[in-house]
């Protein structure tokens, strides 16, 4: 009987031992699986903040070139209507002296001629002004949207090299 309890005894000991093995084996392999699943999790939480901030930054130099168009759109408004108020007071002025060249007219013949110069002058220069407000208009129009194109150009230059 000796001999069966000692049999037994050793069959728990090895059963235990294994068990014991079996359990290290799976204790290993569990800390393995959760280093590695921590490591893809802080992997994808680095990846996850990279990429918030670029879009942050993203946004931010959009923002910048808004702001950058709507100040060249205000410079280009500004322009237009300082050459307006300068076209209209020049106009005026023109006008009254025609006026007064008009009124010391000797005769109607006289009168017809200073009318006609008048007329021919004013469409020239209102003819001038209009393509000086055109360029003005045509360089503000082109001074606004240049900061959004760099950006649009700078962002589908970013989208295609990372196909």
């Amino acid at each position: 009987m000796a001999d069966a309890a000692e049999t037994v005894k050793k069959t728990i000991e090895t059963a235990t031992a294994n068990a014991k093995a079996q359990t290290e084996t799976v204790k290993a392999q569990a800390e393995k699986f959760q280093a590695a699943g921590a490591k893809a999790a802080r992997d994808a939480m680095d990846k996850s903040i990279a990429s918030m901030t670029e879009i942050n930054a993203e946004g931010q130099r959009n923002l910048e070139a808004v702001v950058a168009s709507a100040a060249a759109a205000q410079k280009g408004a500004e322009a237009l209507s300082a050459q307006t108020v300068a076209y209209a007071k020049k106009s005026w002025e023109d006008g009254v002296a025609a006026s007064q060249n008009l009124a010391q007219a000797r005769s109607v013949q006289e009168l017809i001629e200073l009318q006609t110069t008048f007329a021919k002058s004013a469409m020239e220069t209102y003819l001038s002004e209009v393509t000086k407000m055109t360029e003005t208009l045509t360089a503000s129009v082109k001074d606004s949207f240049k900061p959004i194109n760099e950006r649009v150009t700078a962002s589908v230059e970013r989208f295609q090299a990372a196909r």
